[in-house]
């Protein structure tokens, strides 16, 4: 297990079975001890390589957008094997994430693997962004359904689901990119079941990808319980958690109620405990995600891939707790 530190109060944890953005300035401090129990199903061995990732949202102004290089050339130091950036609802942030991808790739040095969704877009807009990828020797794509602005229907762009725009990108560009799908340990928000949501994945595996990114939760249970659903259903594509760091309540609460990723009781009491305490939240937030990591890949999960909210320290801080690879 982790260092805990001996001065900090000690939390215990719970266990229950239970992208992309809200804003944060905060920056990790000290530890707080916090041990999560949890249980690895039977078969759950990944024999992949690891793999370390990162992700950004493309910003809206140009102190933002140097802030974001800023932050990917800290991160770039730690070696990931590639930074993802997030694409708008229904496209619109379609120039912002190109530009953003493209110095990513060729001026930070790390690979980079934009978000495509085909909501909002016609084929020919989708055909038009993989040639201008594939010709900037982009390699990754993570091929998602994508959100609807406000006031758009559903019948908007000529593909409707994921699944469609991988199969769209297999049949334009061959085996050029490696396709990252979405996965969602406690379901989409918008499912009408988890038995549904579990064939939506199949399908979106089956249709040609090669691996998987999780929305983010905060019990490693719920994801190992997802690895073992849809590998008893022939699914056995590397499927690698998303990590969201805990550094603002308010915010991550809000954000979590929206998008149907689940706050275990026992973190959000302790959180609301904490008030206005910025250190301690952020602390507890640092041991208690990093904890978990820990046991993700203790129990085999293929890597992590970090929701940075274009920040470095916070994800920063569990990499270097866990002692992960640079």
């Amino acid at each position: 297990m982790l260092a805990k530190n001996p001065r900090a109060p000690r939390v215990s944890c719970l266990h229950a079975l239970s992208l992309t953005f809200f804003a944060s300035k905060l920056a990790p401090t000290e530890e707080v001890g916090c041990t999560v129990g949890f249980r690895v199903p039977k078969g759950i061995t990944m024999s992949q390589d690891r793999r370390y990732s990162f992700e950004f949202f493309p910003t809206k102004t140009d102190a933002g957008h140097e802030k974001l290089l800023a932050t990917a050339r800290q991160l770039a130091s730690y070696n990931p094997d590639f930074f993802s950036c997030t694409y708008g609802a229904g496209g619109s942030t379609r120039d912002r994430t190109i530009n953003t991808v493209l110095q990513l790739e060729s001026e930070v040095k790390v690979p980079a693997a934009p978000h495509l969704s085909c909501v909002g877009d016609s084929k020919d807009d989708l055909r038009s962004l993989l040639t201008q990828y594939k010709q900037a020797g982009i390699k990754r794509i993570v091929a998602l359904r994508g959100d609807l602005p406000s006031g758009m229907g559903m019948a908007s762009g000529e593909l409707r689901y994921a699944n469609d725009l991988v199969s769209f990108i297999r049949e334009e560009t061959g085996d050029h990119f490696h396709i990252e799908v979405a996965a969602y340990p406690e379901m989409h928000p918008q499912a009408r079941n988890f038995e549904e949501d579990l064939q939506n994945f199949v399908r979106k595996a089956n249709a040609g990808a090669d691996s998987a990114i999780t929305q983010y939760f905060f019990n490693a249970e719920s994801y190992f319980y997802f690895v073992e659903r849809v590998k008893a259903m022939g699914v056995n594509i590397p499927i690698v958690p998303g990590i969201m760091p805990i550094t603002n309540y308010s915010k991550l609460a809000r954000f979590s109620d929206a998008c149907g990723a689940e706050i275990p009781r026992w973190i959000r009491k302790q959180l609301e405990a904490y008030g206005d305490d910025v250190k301690s939240i952020q602390a507890f937030g640092e041991q208690v995600i990093s904890d978990m990591c820990e046991q993700l890949l203790q129990g085999g999960a293929p890597g992590l891939h970090f929701y940075t909210l274009n920040q470095a320290e916070p994800s920063l801080a569990v990499w270097n707790n866990l002692k992960l690879p640079r």
